[in-house]
């Protein structure tokens, strides 16, 4: 099974390169099958990484950042691959 893990912050004002910057930087504990990383309006980053396991696997996940950097807490979703196409 593929388990798709999101991860989304809104940086604070003017921080949205740091933003992507420090979420490009995080280290996983394991390697996924695929990671990308995204941004949008509003200085939002978004990390998506897919790995091969079970929906409810104790999985690494990118942390917290520090306050200061965001304007609320992360956003986690996790989904499951139920086709392709």
């Amino acid at each position: 099974m593929t388990v798709a893990l999101m991860w989304e912050a809104r940086a604070a004002d003017g921080r949205g390169g740091d933003l992507l910057d420090w979420a490009a930087r995080q280290q996983l504990a394991g390697t996924p099958l695929r990671r990308e990383t995204f941004r949008a309006p509003q200085d939002r980053v978004l990390v998506v990484t897919w790995w091969d396991a079970p929906y409810d696997a104790d999985l690494p996940e990118l942390p917290e950042p520090d306050p200061e950097l965001v304007t609320r807490a992360v956003h986690r979703w996790r989904f499951e691959q139920v086709g392709t196409g």
